[in-house]
């Protein structure tokens, strides 16, 4: 991803107190992200200083237009095309449109959806309160991230105001600008000059308004126009239970490790927080090998490798026995992390537990640390070294060369 990049973080955060109580009982326990000013919304234009010039799209001025309801949110793995976009728009009941770009980051075992977006346009999809915090947009405008408070808890930098949005040393880092509540299943949002450093597209996904129009009613239709291969979620109904259980969920994974080695991820939600990943996927990917020391795993065939010399240098320095099979609690689980929607890294069969009733989350944990020294350097990312600490987690963080 090149150099990392580090968008203003001198500068104020700001807060919009529009938030829902968090869903994960565990989070009540950690830390707020830092706040120090308050900006309520005026509908004038602010004078902000530009965070990140690099990373700066022209600033979008005072909301213009009327508002419109977010119903609809396709996705693709690719580009929507001129034609199928003019298509869509002249399916009746579709009142207006908004192209943007979706992936998702891995930060902390969390897979979050990132939109890179024209702050001008997006924010008429938004609640009346956030699309007229103008402050909120020139910031995005300037370079700085807007995200929901509750997402952010575990993830910002006290002291800097930064998230890092990926796993690897390299991640592009970006300056919250922006606490506001986001639409439903996205969680954080960038102009679209951030798109390239994080990987992602900046036109594979369509918002659409049904306006006055109930959205289910264009569903079967808008379907059969978009193809098999996309995404047609309802977010009215996401907006009430989380996700759109009649959905064919897609998740684009960006970075270099992530992107690389999971590809195109395509899932349908099942009850009891489990998802049923495409079988297709799951054949090509998912394998049940023979390791040291913890026996028969089953996780992506890309974790193998590496999984395997980590161990193999840990058994060949005499630490085998800090390691205990029967503590060990997995690698590819397809489920979401308990009372969330959201995925985790063990969805992709990339993250394993390891030593669990010593090392539990907020805990500084038993694990050996030359133990974690070792799978650090086998490409190993540590929940140890997280903001709230899940020390019994280890993650694909880079890919490595092995012998």
């Amino acid at each position: 991803m090149g150099v990392r990049r580090r968008a203003g973080a001198a500068a104020t955060a700001v807060l919009l107190v529009l938030l829902a109580a968090c869903s994960e009982p565990a989070a009540r326990e950690e830390p707020d992200p830092p706040a120090s000013s308050t900006a309520e919304p005026t509908g004038t234009p602010t004078t902000v200083p530009v965070a990140d010039p690099a990373h700066a799209v022209d600033p979008p001025g005072k909301r213009d237009g009327r508002l419109w309801s977010a119903d609809i949110l396709v996705q693709w793995d690719k580009a929507i095309d001129d034609e199928l976009l003019e298509k869509v728009e002249a399916l009746e009941g579709v009142a207006h449109t908004e192209r943007i770009g979706l992936g998702q980051v891995s930060l902390e075992n969390r897979v979050l959806t990132v939109a890179s977006v024209d702050p001008g346009r997006y924010r008429n999809f938004t609640q009346a309160q956030v699309a007229d915090l103008q402050e909120a947009w020139d910031r995005v405008a300037g370079g700085e991230l807007a995200i929901d408070r509750t997402v952010a808890k575990r993830l910002v930098d006290t002291e800097t105001g930064m998230i890092r949005l990926g796993a690897e040393d390299d991640a592009p880092e970006l300056h919250v600008g922006a606490y506001t509540p986001q639409l439903p299943t996205i969680d954080m949002v960038v102009n679209t000059a951030w798109a390239a450093d994080i990987e992602m597209a900046t036109d594979n996904g369509l918002l659409i308004s049904t306006d006055r129009k109930t959205p289910a009613s264009i569903r079967k239709p808008l379907e059969r126009l978009v193809g098999k291969d996309a995404s047609v979620q309802m977010l009215d109904v996401a907006s009430r239970i989380g996700l759109d259980p009649d959905a064919k969920l897609t998740a684009v994974p960006t970075g270099g490790t992530l992107g690389s080695v999971v590809g195109t991820f395509r899932y349908r939600v099942l009850g009891g927080g489990r998802i049923a990943p495409d079988p297709a996927w799951v054949s090509a990917n998912i394998r049940t090998e023979v390791v040291p020391i913890l026996g028969d795993v089953t996780c992506h065939k890309d974790l193998f490798p590496q999984l395997r010399a980590a161990l193999l240098e840990v058994q060949q320095r005499g630490l085998a026995d800090a390691i205990h099979p029967g503590q060990y609690a997995g690698c590819y689980y397809p489920r979401f992390i308990a009372d969330t929607t959201t995925l985790s890294n063990h969805s992709f069969g990339l993250a394993l537990d390891l030593n669990t009733p010593g090392n539990q989350r907020g805990t500084v944990g038993e694990i050996d640390r030359d133990v974690v020294a070792i799978f650090k350097t086998w490409g190993f990312a540590w929940g140890g070294d997280w903001r709230w600490t899940d020390p019994m987690h280890f993650e694909l963080a880079e890919v490595k060369r092995v012998g």
